[in-house]
């Protein structure tokens, strides 16, 4: 048996709780307020002009809405996986629940299954596919069509065949971050419309290769130089790969979250006494990434250790105003002396662990915080009241009063508990 039909197998027999399907809601909730509070942006009124909520096309309405939502970078993370399942599964199964008048419960199933397929392809790349390769625009395409699946409701054969056709539409690489450039949102964009795409395709019949995986042409073999097949299918009677989701609390990269965790109690520390040097220390792929000692522009200072860990230090808080020119200036000189490097044993903890650990000289003495997990993580989850202060904050930059966001919340998070068709997105992005 191929490892694509074990994967939907395993998805299509694992249990679900009403606790699943409530954490799918927060989820859900997380990834509506970051598309909504990006519509402004220059990336979204460019996505814009080419699709929206309104259009009667699952694919494209999927593409506007997973565009939108990792435009701010405070999507959710997915550790082992490298992922930012949110961004391309929920606009996905938000898109087809919608057109097929699908209840609230049979979206958020939809919502678990995509998460599991596009996270358990993740967890079997490899390290050394995320040098080159964006996770989420590859294996995200997997899990939008596994909830696109779900909601067509697609025999075996047909999710197999939708899995295959997600796979040999996968693509996203890295170059966009030596110029700045906007092509981040187009993989989440186009990784939400190709999986629709995938399972409307195989629902009429249109086959796809049921070894897209392990073939010796497939994705793996193409993609990922030191894959780990057996991944797909570990730990089968274990959580739900979606509880096991980050939620970010700050607006930049997720490799730069441990070490602001750990400069943030650095600050409390200091007391205002102005650091001599600093010194962070974390895993390899950080450092890929997340290396930039002088950004230039706000999406660069999302993506600077240097930076996040600078300003964290210098105000004790990283907000969306953090990388702005203002924050971007007052914090050169932080900046400046601060030195990254390869800690090994963090590195061997990685990616099951996304640790850091920041130092502080001051008076010649060092103070130092370690994290081997940050706030947001499964370890130290938003619970429902943070998370939703964090949507409430997010919602407001889209127009939505205290109260309209918390009505709004409120109305995902019932979601669990109705029958009757999904139309929350409809009535949200028409009255904006």
């Amino acid at each position: 048996m191929t490892l694509t039909r074990e994967l939907v197998r395993l998805i299509r027999n694992k249990p679900v709780t009403d606790a699943d399907l409530e954490r799918a809601a927060g989820f859900v909730v997380d990834t509506l307020a970051c598309a909504l509070a990006a519509r402004k942006t220059v990336p979204a009124r460019a996505i814009s002009t080419l699709s929206s909520w309104s259009t009667q096309d699952a694919g494209r309405r999927a593409f506007y809405f997973g565009g939108l939502a990792h435009i701010l970078e405070l999507d959710d993370l997915h550790r082992t996986s490298v992922t930012h399942p949110g961004t391309v599964v929920v606009p996905a199964a938000a898109a087809l629940a919608e057109t097929m008048q699908a209840s609230g419960r049979d979206f958020l199933l939809a919502v678990l299954h995509g998460y599991e397929a596009c996270c358990r392809v993740g967890n079997a790349v490899g390290k050394a596919h995320y040098r080159v390769w964006h996770n989420t625009a590859t294996c995200g395409t997997f899990g939008a069509a596994m909830a696109a699946a779900h909601l067509l409701d697609l025999d075996e054969d047909q999710a197999v065949w939708a899995l295959g056709n997600a796979g040999t539409q996968s693509g996203g690489v890295w170059e966009f971050l030596s110029a700045g450039a906007m092509n981040k949102h187009l993989h989440t964009a186009r990784a939400a419309e190709s999986g629709v795409i995938a399972a409307l395709l195989a629902r009429q019949g249109f086959t796809g290769a049921d070894t897209i995986l392990e073939g010796e042409k497939g994705f793996f073999a193409a993609f990922c130089p030191d894959s780990v097949p057996e991944a797909v299918l570990a730990d089968r009677q274990g959580p739900w790969e979606l509880v096991q989701t980050s939620i970010k609390p700050w607006p930049c990269c997720r490799h730069t979250h441990p070490a602001i965790d750990a400069a943030l109690a650095l600050h409390a520390r200091l007391a205002g006494a102005p650091p001599e040097e600093i010194r962070v220390e974390t895993y390899r792929a950080a450092l890929d990434v997340c290396d930039r000692p002088e950004p230039t522009e706000p999406y660069g200072a999302k993506f600077s250790l240097q930076h996040c860990v600078a300003e964290a230090i210098r105000t004790g808080a990283v907000t969306t105003a953090s990388f702005d020119g203002e924050h971007r200036d007052a914090a050169r000189q932080l900046r400046g002396i601060t030195a990254l490097a390869v800690d090994p044993k963090i590195e061997a903890a990685y990616p099951d662990a996304w640790g850091a650990s920041v130092k502080a000289r001051v008076g010649g003495e060092w103070l130092e915080e370690r994290r081997a997990a940050c706030k947001g993580d499964p370890e130290n989850p938003l619970d429902r009241e943070e998370l939703t202060v964090k949507a409430v904050e997010l919602l407001g930059l889209a127009g939505f009063d205290a109260a309209a966001a918390r009505e709004l919340i409120d109305g995902v998070y019932a979601l669990a508990d109705r029958n009757a068709p999904v139309s929350v997105f409809s009535e949200v992005f028409s009255a904006i």
